[in-house]
């Protein structure tokens, strides 16, 4: 539990520590759309889910497909 002391450390807190957050949707992307992706809309997709944002694009787009395509799909 985050107590609020009014100098602004609880927000500080919240961003050092990673907690996976399961939006409303699934994402529904193809390998390839991962691929096509561009990096501003990889870093959203992982910021929605809680997910870390670090690495170059490629590194985003591995972690993406990861995450998100179940090995049936590939």
């Amino acid at each position: 539990m985050v107590v609020s002391d009014g100098s602004g450390r609880e927000a500080q807190q919240k961003e050092r520590y990673f907690s996976f957050r399961m939006p409303l949707h699934y994402p529904r992307y193809t390998k390839a759309d991962y691929e096509a992706m561009p990096e501003w809309q990889l870093d959203r997709l992982l910021e929605q889910y809680g997910l870390p944002v670090m690495g170059g694009v490629d590194d985003k787009r591995k972690f993406a497909i990861g995450a998100f395509i179940w090995p049936s799909q590939y």
